[in-house]
């Protein structure tokens, strides 16, 4: 196919996606303005309200949930216990000689809430906070599944992630403050970031002896920050990777659990962090596509995805190997073996294909708009 084709195929499909999944980048702009309101709407004295996953950026995708994360405002985590403490406030520090990149302990320095020690862990004297203890002291009726970070309803429609925040830089992302010098993320986009900080959320490694002591360190206000930044055409990209992950992976057993949208999502950063702004265009939409599938396949054959802001952490370590990245990589092989070169490629992103995927998610979203309207 001449280069020609290509680029009259990225953009039928650029209009394709605007018209029947995604919207224009006005309508995603709209979602975007309308989490921000409900979000303020919400948020009071002692907690705010932050709509993350895919509704927070903007995109209403099949099957997806409504993410929200709840951020206790009284309680404040610092890097060491020699910053300024607010008498008024708890105080958790950052422990993180014995944790996994990318997790830490927090330990409490200060509090005059006499509820607090009731959700630690004291160990020699000292009081770390514990996840399962706070997800357990939020279960309800209504929200009583706890998977990962989250409390969900039955129905899972609702996912909630009980949080700390820390309103300082870490050091172990300080790097990727300057890490990049071209032209995306900007410089103002990289100081808002800087400026909000990092949250903590309740989950821990897997498997870890400490497993109930260890909170992820989360850069999810960050990370929309980063895609509330994206071209629309970036937009439509992730997107697409986020369709081929539920309607062509997800569906073989063997495939479902290895792969997810935060992984889908960081590739997609690294990817954007590396090429020129200036080729994300609409008529590019196809070719840019396959460098992030190539990049997929890549990171499943070397079992590494590193995290955008921490580097060190892989976040495919203990998950993607054996007989499960045998059968994950034969199956995207699968997928880009009908195109030799990217000139081919209209052969993975089959409009035929993708209208079956276009159907069920109008249907999703009518159904979840409809329950979230009598909710």
């Amino acid at each position: 196919m001449a280069e020609s084709e290509i680029k009259n195929a990225s953009i039928s499909l650029y209009d394709h996606l605007c018209q029947n999944i995604v919207g224009s980048e006005d309508h995603v702009k709209t979602l975007r303005i309308m989490n921000t309101v409900r979000d303020n709407l919400q948020s009071n004295k002692t907690f705010s309200f932050i709509t993350s996953g895919s509704f927070g950026e903007g995109l209403e995708m099949r099957g997806s949930d409504l993410d929200i994360m709840v951020v206790r405002k009284q309680i404040e985590v610092f890097e060491d216990k020699h910053m300024y403490l607010n008498a008024d406030k708890t105080h958790f520090t950052m422990e993180l000689g014995d944790t996994q990149p990318g997790f830490t302990k927090l330990l409490l320095e200060h509090s005059n809430d006499p509820g607090i020690r009731k959700v630690c862990v004291e160990i020699g004297g000292d009081f770390y906070l514990s996840n399962l203890l706070v997800k357990k002291g939020v279960t309800k009726d209504r929200y009583s599944i706890v998977h990962g970070p989250c409390v969900s309803d039955e129905d899972g429609f609702y996912d909630f992630a009980c949080c700390v925040h820390s309103k300082l830089w870490i050091p172990q992302a300080k790097q990727w403050i300057t890490r990049s010098n071209n032209a995306w993320p900007t410089f103002d986009v990289k100081q808002a970031i800087v400026k909000h900080g990092v949250l903590f959320v309740p989950v821990g490694v897997k498997g870890s002896t400490q497993e109930e002591l260890e909170w992820r360190i989360s850069f999810s206000v960050g990370e929309k920050l980063l895609i509330n930044s994206f071209t629309h055409t970036q937009l439509l990209c992730y997107a697409l990777m986020k369709i081929l992950l539920k309607d062509v992976i997800a569906v073989d057993a063997d495939c479902k659990e290895l792969l997810c949208s935060y992984f889908m999502k960081t590739i997609l950063f690294w990817i954007c962090e590396e090429l020129p702004l200036s080729l994300w265009k609409p008529e590019n939409l196809i070719s840019c596509y396959m460098k992030y599938f190539r990049r997929l396949i890549y990171c499943v054959e070397y079992n590494v995805c590193a995290h955008y802001f921490i580097p060190e952490n892989n976040l495919f370590e203990n998950k993607i190997h054996g007989k499960a990245q045998e059968t994950l990589l034969n199956k995207l092989y699968i997928l880009k073996r009908g195109t030799k070169d990217t000139k081919g490629t209209v052969k993975l992103i089959n409009l035929k294909q993708t209208d079956n995927a276009l159907a069920k998610n109008e249907k999703d979203k009518q159904k979840n708009n409809s329950t979230h309207d009598t909710t």
